[in-house]
């Protein structure tokens, strides 16, 4: 991951994870996260709130695991980097920024939280093979990701 690309952000999920699968059968889920921020104004004394809100995008078994663990209302922590996509509508350019996860975690500040580790599925990373998972189908082996990262991290 690039140092000048990454971010971290605590927020809360604004609404629940929506899972989908590509056509060769990777996991991917959306969900937003709204930021609070409160600061006071020095030359008036008075307390200021906002709100950022951010679009989170996750895939493999991390997507897969959000879907079962996170709900509406959870307070996260997410870790990962800015991605910006442009597509054209009705003849207008638009564009996003959206933050691919590398990690999302809940946040422990005022929740508890029981961990269960997942069984690996295939000695892959859940991303595109390997079948036995939620009832995805298994992709054709061509399209299985290499059994490392896209950082050169090996699994664990």
């Amino acid at each position: 991951m690039s140092a000048g690309n990454s971010i971290t952000i605590v927020g809360n999920i604004t609404r629940d994870p929506e899972l989908r699968y590509t056509p060769s059968g990777q996991a991917n889920v959306r969900l937003g996260v709204a930021v609070n921020r409160k600061w006071q104004d020095r030359s008036s004394g008075e307390w200021q709130e906002a709100t950022s809100f951010f679009d989170v995008i996750a895939w493999r078994e991390l997507a897969e695991n959000v879907n079962e663990s996170l709900k509406k209302g959870a307070r996260v922590i997410v870790t990962g980097r800015l991605e910006q996509r442009s597509w054209e509508q009705e003849g207008n350019k638009r564009s996003v920024v959206e933050i691919i996860a590398d990690e999302i975690a809940p946040s422990l500040r005022w929740a508890t939280a029981k961990v269960e580790k997942t069984e690996r599925r295939g000695g892959d990373q859940g991303g595109g093979g390997g079948g036995g998972g939620y009832g995805r189908p298994a992709a054709p082996a061509a399209e299985q990701p290499p059994p490392y990262d896209d950082f050169g991290d090996e699994p664990f």
